[in-house]
């Protein structure tokens, strides 16, 4: 039988929490605080950092916590880290930092004090910063207690202050036309909490995008543009890769690795002087290949795997069912539509007649829509 997590809290609890977070928002900066925020380029950025907790299957208690820090603007796994962790706070809407920002804090902790030289300058975080019920998200949770640049990165739309994914939100998304168009997220208070993002040409879902800590709204989005290669940003994509096969492995779960980046399907990560335009061309793909990172871990990057010679984006025959993240890839699956249940089992969505990976969008292993 799978664990639970304990209940709902007792208001006693939830007071307290409310407290701290009104106690730390006090201490959120919302402007830029280092030289190179300022810069157009973001010279003098070099280690981004994204964070992760990924849950075991149908249970609640136990689950991932990951850390990852990428070079910039190359987008290269330099550091990650992964530990398996006891969730001892259920989840309740608006206070999902005092369940996961504990185990997060520890992880920084820990590579502050073990590989200084690497600790990143910057955290996306998959989720929201002041777009929140109290102006305080996991996002500015986590970024006043580190004391670092912390942005928050979400999928869907947090409906507070009045926001809602009506017609209205839904037709100013329809005119996001290319990467980087934006539009701000108004609140019935007048405050602007966040901007919605197309942060890809291939996706027509925005992020959202919302200031966590030492860092302006204006500064967040362009970073969040130059650090997707996919819909989600790299250093989220990588930590949430990171704790899944932390997990496959840990529980000896069938399957096999998932891809990390394959480098033929690159869109150059983030052009100098220019955050909306790809300026050149994809590196060409090469081998598996370790090498060691300045505080000396080991990362592997891997190429895609194509398998079938018609297994490619332009063939008429090409019918996926595995988008690589976390999912079958069975070969024998291949060209069969999954019904509803081991489509959600596969991240897989149906969107218009079409399969599409909900966490992608496009496909991280074929740069395709499944299905399609």
């Amino acid at each position: 039988m799978a664990l639970e997590a304990a209940g709902r809290p007792p208001e006693e609890t939830l007071s307290l929490w409310k407290r701290e977070q009104a106690r730390l928002k006090a201490r959120v900066v919302n402007r830029d605080t280092e030289a190179w925020q300022r810069d157009p380029a973001f010279s003098g950025l070099q280690r981004v950092g994204g964070v992760d907790v990924s849950f075991v299957k149908g249970d609640s208690v136990r689950a991932c916590a990951s850390l990852v820090v990428l070079s910039f603007p190359e987008l290269e796994v330099v550091y990650e880290e992964s530990r398996m962790v006891s969730l001892t706070a259920p989840y309740v809407s608006g206070f999902l930092a005092f369940r996961e920002v504990p185990f997060l804090l520890e992880l920084v902790q820990q590579l502050r004090e073990k590989e200084p030289g690497l600790m990143p300058q910057v955290l996306l975080v998959d989720g929201n910063g002041v777009l929140h019920h109290r102006g305080f998200g996991v996002a500015c949770h986590l970024g006043v207690l580190t004391d670092l640049p912390c942005v928050g990165v979400a999928k869907k739309l947090l409906q507070v202050d009045g926001l809602e994914n009506n017609a209205l939100h839904k037709e100013k998304i329809r005119l996001l036309q290319t990467r980087g168009d934006s539009f701000p997220l108004l609140g019935d208070s007048g405050t602007v909490l966040g901007m919605a993002l197309r942060s890809h040409d291939r996706s027509t879902r925005p992020l959202y995008v919302s200031v966590g800590h030492k860092m302006s709204l204006e500064a967040a989005v362009r970073l969040i543009c130059c650090c997707c290669r996919f819909r989600i940003p790299e250093p989220v994509r990588q930590a949430d890769i990171c704790s899944r096969e932390h997990i496959r492995k840990s529980l000896g779960l069938p399957g096999s690795p998932t891809p990390r980046s394959p480098k033929a399907q690159r869109p150059v990560a983030c052009p100098r002087g220019d955050s909306r335009e790809s300026s050149g061309k994809a590196p060409s793909p090469q081998r598996q290949a370790d090498r060691t990172t300045p505080g000396g871990r080991r990362s592997t990057q891997s190429t895609a795997r194509w398998g079938r010679g018609d297994h490619s984006p332009t063939s008429p025959r090409h019918r996926l069912v595995s988008c690589g993240h976390g999912a079958s890839e069975d070969r024998s699956l291949w060209g069969q539509v999954p019904d509803p249940e081991s489509a959600r089992d596969a991240f897989l969505e149906p969107t218009q007649g079409t399969w599409s990976c909900s966490l992608h969008d496009p496909c991280s292993l074929c740069f395709a829509h499944p299905f399609q």
